[in-house]
Order: structure tokens, then sequence, then C-alpha cells
């Protein structure tokens, strides 16, 4: 291998430039040529790819977003559109490829590694959905900015004596209305993973109604229902004042957190160690503190799993 290539793809996460500049630095420490990909997968496919030095990737471990930027690029999926990037990569020499992203991204990658392209997912998605992993790129932060929010709206929800429906990211992942939920100290958290009985979260409120209770903070992930709809099953069954905040895309900007930084500048130079040891078709990740890595194969063969212990807890602590 003399020369690789980094792109970003699917949703951007907080973390994801300062993975490209450990990809690219620790690239070119170890004497290789660096090409970024500018717009994920599509930039293959138009050959929109530059030689990177040092100095392309310098100041930006802090900002959030993505240096290379994005872009969906579900044509991918077609061996002829394939076959496109696949030439453009070998037009400039490039036999390797890191790609950063969630689960379609990593489909793409494995569909390039078996055609000839060696490469390795690093996981950046700030749903924290990515089997091999105990995190990703960009978790952490999103993390901080919900219970940020949801501090600041609990300080409101307590002068008024409302019930405030929080709607944060997750189609199929609860992750981070759960932790969220915990951190923010949420009467209740409705996530994908588990069936939601809006009845018994109305009873739960009007339980705490009942002793004396003020107010009271729901977190719903976006894949359960929305906000809206939220506050309009719950007042089926009881007389609440409901108030609805969507956080939407808020979460995913921002200055990434120092363990987010320091999650990427690892995940990225594991990925390029590998790439240098000769393994491919795999995924990095972190496991117990461990930097691992595992098949992509493995990684498709099961749903991600919710923490179910620190979802007891949260319905423990939540009475």
């Amino acid at each position: 291998m003399k020369k690789l290539a980094v792109l970003t793809s699917g949703g951007d996460s907080p973390g994801m430039n300062a993975a490209i500049r450990a990809v690219v630095r620790k690239s070119i420490f170890e004497g290789y040529e660096v090409y970024g990909v500018y717009q994920g997968f599509q930039g293959l496919i138009t050959d929109n790819i530059e030689k990177l030095e040092l100095g392309d990737v310098g100041d930006i471990i802090q900002r959030g977003g993505t240096k290379l930027f994005s872009a969906r690029c579900p044509e991918f999926i077609d061996a002829g559109v394939r076959k496109k990037g696949v030439e453009n990569l070998k037009k400039h020499g490039i036999d390797a490829l890191v790609v950063i992203g969630g689960d379609g991204s990593y489909r793409g990658a494995e569909r390039l590694n078996g055609e000839g392209i060696r490469t390795i997912g690093v996981p950046g998605t700030i749903d924290n959905d990515i089997n091999g992993t105990d995190f990703t790129i960009g978790f952490d932060t999103a993390l901080n900015t919900i219970v940020d929010a949801v501090d600041r709206i609990r300080d409101t929800a307590t002068s008024h004596e409302r019930t405030f429906i929080i709607e944060v990211m997750g189609r199929d992942a609860g992750d981070l209305a759960l932790w969220a939920g915990v951190a923010g100290g949420a009467e209740t958290i409705l996530i994908p993973e588990d069936a939601s009985d809006i009845k018994a979260v109305a009873e739960r409120i009007e339980a705490g109604m009942n002793r004396g209770k003020k107010h009271s903070i729901i977190i719903v992930a976006e894949g359960v229902m929305s906000a809206q709809e939220c506050g309009k099953e719950l007042r089926k069954y009881i007389n609440v004042d409901t108030r609805e905040s969507v956080l939407g895309h808020m979460q995913r900007g921002g200055k990434p957190t120092g363990n987010d930084r320091v999650l990427a500048s690892r995940l990225g130079a594991f990925a390029v160690d590998l790439l240098k040891d000769g393994v491919s078709g795999c995924a990095v990740g972190i496991e117990n503190n461990r930097l691992i890595e595992t098949k992509f194969d493995k990684i498709f063969e099961e749903e991600h799993q919710i923490d179910r212990a620190l979802y007891k807890l949260s319905q423990e602590l939540s009475i």
C-alpha cells in the first residue's frame, strides 16, 4: 500500500473532523500518500478526490461537521455505479479506503472491499447504533447537547408546572434518549426497543401529581413517535398541560467533546494501522477501552441492542 483515501458518509457527527485528521496525519507519519474524497460515496463516482497534506487538516479537530462534506448516495448499491468509484480510485493509484460513517456507510465499504479496494470502517454517528463498538464518534457530544437542553427546559417546566415532552434523534436506536433521560433525570423515557405504553406513562404522571409533583420530563426517541403525537396520546388518559420540544438537527452540531476527539483520534489512527498490517473488510471500535476490529459481516449479523441494565435503572430512578 502506497496510497489510501478517507471519506465521510451519511449523517454528520461531531468528531468526524478529528477522525479525518487522525487518518491523514497517521498515514503521512507512516509514509503513505493520503487523499480526501469529498461528498462521500458520491465523490467517488464524480472523482471529487484530492491529495491531502498535513496543513489541510490543521485546526479542524475542534470543529463539528465534516471537512470532507457528506452526501446520501443510494445509487451506490448498483454495481455499475460502484465500478465508476473503483475506477476513479485506481486512477489515482489508491488501493485502500477509510470510510467514516454508520451502518449504510459500512455496507458501501463492504461492497468496495469485495471489489478490490481494501476498506476499514470507522463508526461515526450520533445514534450509537453500530455493533462492534461500545461508543460511536459523535454520541457523547450529541448526548451532552441534549442534556444541556433538558436542563434548560426543566427550569421552565418547574416554573410553569407543566409536563414537557422532548423529542430526540434515534429512528431505530434509543441510546440517545436513554442516556439523556438518565443524565437529565427524566421521569419517562420512550425508546424504539421497548413497546410504549402511554396509558402506563399517564398513570405514573398522575400518581406523581397526586403526591404533589409539579412537573415532568418525557424524552421520546423519534423512532417511537413525535413529541406532538406523544402529547396527544397522553391527553387521552390524563388532563395535563403539556409542551412539546423537538431538538432536531441541533443534536448533530457543535464542538465535539474531549471524549469524542480522543475516541476519533484513536479509531482513525487504528484504521491506518490495520491497513498497514494488511487487514481490511472490517470496522474499528472500542470495547472496555480497548481498540478492536470486527468483520463487516459480523457487524451486520445482529441488530444493535440497548443497554437493558441502564434502561431498568432509568425506570427504578424515575419513580
